[in-house]
């Protein structure tokens, strides 16, 4: 019994001990914290990023949807970051449910390939194994959405009867972050 109390008891102190600590450096003020380290801009071995803003990737994605809608098209757009992690997907009214996945691919393919997806269609006839990258889908309806010449995001739109319409709607998407 002595050694399970003593056991018990040295536990006690040591958890005691970190929750301390813990709290002691927890309570530091933020000022005094030396961790913070500022970044040399100039560096070579740094580059900056630009991202959509939730509110430019919801107006791309809603002028995407409003620009089928004209047409009387029923379709999903999403809109991914330069990641292809999806920031924002609208489903218009009636879209098929194949749309939303087929929309998010198109826009993960086009920004990983900084490209039209309706152009990467072409290059698999030189390279038919890209369509077997996890998350791509090389048909058209997926747009780029660029800074300098670089990938920021993609814009993809599926559910209109062609490829060509969808990425129509893409390119309108990206339009209206230029406005």
């Amino acid at each position: 019994m002595k050694k399970t109390l003593l056991g018990a008891v040295t536990g006690a102190v040591v958890a005691a001990g970190t929750f301390g600590a813990v709290a002691a450096n927890a309570s530091a003020p933020a000022a005094e914290s030396k961790a913070a380290v500022t970044a040399d801009i100039s560096n070579p071995n740094l580059r900056q990023s630009t991202h959509l803003t939730i509110d430019a990737a919801t107006r791309a994605a809603q002028a995407a949807l409003d620009a089928a809608e004209k047409e009387n098209q029923r379709v999903t757009v999403a809109v991914v970051d330069r990641n292809g992690n999806t920031v924002v997907t609208l489903r218009g009214d009636g879209a098929g449910p194949q749309s939303y996945e087929s929309a998010q691919k198109k826009a993960y393919t086009a920004v990983s390939w900084n490209a039209p997806t309706s152009e990467l269609v072409k290059r698999l006839e030189q390279a038919p194994n890209l369509k077997d990258i996890p998350g791509t889908l090389f048909l058209g309806g997926g747009a780029p959405v660029q800074v300098n010449g670089g990938p920021v995001a993609g814009i993809g739109v599926a559910g209109a009867p062609s490829g060509e319409l969808d990425e129509k709607f893409a390119q309108a998407g990206v339009a209206a972050l230029g406005r």
